[in-house]
């Protein structure tokens, strides 16, 4: 079993107009709802690939309701292990420019967590650990949970043997890389943020000297830049798609986190991230990825050492 960690999940919504105007009304074309947030979008594409996929995190009031549904509706092979919260989810709406393809996003914070809720949810992930090969930390901090919370849940997870990914920024990321993750992955931004550097090259070896075992870093159209102990590896898509870049970085996560989980060795697990990440920015709903193109993509994906 692969374990995600989503502690801010969301309804995601995406609506579609013909054009994104400032100061305008808009008649929505089409609109999407599905269960949202990294950990949980990395789930989805995990089962999609044929891995067993657990998912905690918290889900609380309608909002929270609402998502632990369409998780039960359309992601048949994702378990819910989501935490209960009093407080009510979040909702992100991705507003998609059909004109020009561009997409507009605005996220809410997420419902406040108590300090009992904390401990439950510490037990509970302590319990799922027990059974996973993998597990993925994803996404921003919903408030009231401790700005340290995932150096605790990397240092918990390598207690037990599991290998952990992570994927966050700003200071959870900053603590989160002294606890030793074996693999994290910012974006160019949050990289940036981290290191001083701009730079994508020091900087991903810089983050390796805070402390994770490797770096694999996002480039947006460019593709993926990771400084490993085996070297370092610039993977790309052998052409760009235009489309909707939400979840590409997620599907990314779940590239990595499944060819861990299966021992590939570096390249092999590139080339399919880079692969979802571009099947995903094909697909015409936000966190979706297109069968198609992920299989088009796959074999063309250009990685070179160095």
């Amino acid at each position: 079993m692969i374990l995600t960690v989503t502690l801010n999940t969301a309804l995601d919504l995406t609506y579609r107009v013909p054009r994104l105007l400032p100061h305008a009304s808009h008649r929505v074309a089409d609109v999407a709802e599905r269960p949202g947030g990294k950990g949980l979008n990395v789930a989805r594409v995990l089962a999609a690939l044929g891995h067993e996929v657990t998912a905690t995190g918290f889900a609380g009031g309608r909002t929270g309701a609402a998502v632990r549904e369409l998780l039960r509706a359309g992601s048949p092979g994702v378990v819910d292990a989501l935490a209960p919260c009093a407080g009510t989810t979040r909702r992100t709406v991705a507003v998609v420019d059909a004109a020009s393809g561009d997409t507009t996003q605005f996220n809410e914070p997420g419902p406040p967590i108590t300090a009992p809720e904390w401990s439950r949810f510490l037990a509970g992930y302590e319990s799922l650990l027990a059974g996973a090969r993998a597990v993925a930390l994803c996404g921003s901090l919903p408030p009231g949970v401790p700005v340290g919370a995932y150096a605790l849940l990397v240092r918990t997870a390598r207690a037990a043997g599991v290998p952990v990914l992570l994927d966050t920024g700003g200071e959870p990321l900053r603590r989160g890389v002294a606890a030793r993750p074996d693999v994290i992955k910012p974006n160019a931004a949050e990289l940036a943020e981290l290191t001083g550097s701009r730079d994508p090259l020091p900087a991903t070896r810089d983050a390796r000297r805070r402390g994770a075992r490797a770096v694999v870093a996002s480039l947006g159209p460019d593709g993926l830049l990771a400084a490993t102990p085996e070297g370092t590896w610039r993977a790309a898509p052998p052409r760009a798609l235009a489309g909707n870049p939400t979840g590409a970085g997620d599907s990314a996560v779940a590239g990595l986190l499944s060819g861990l989980a299966e021992g590939l060795d570096w390249p092999a697990r590139l080339a399919r991230a880079v692969a979802l990440s571009a099947a995903t920015v094909a697909s015409p709903t936000a966190g979706d990825f297109d069968p198609r193109t992920y299989e088009e993509v796959r074999g063309s994906v250009r990685v070179s050492a160095g």
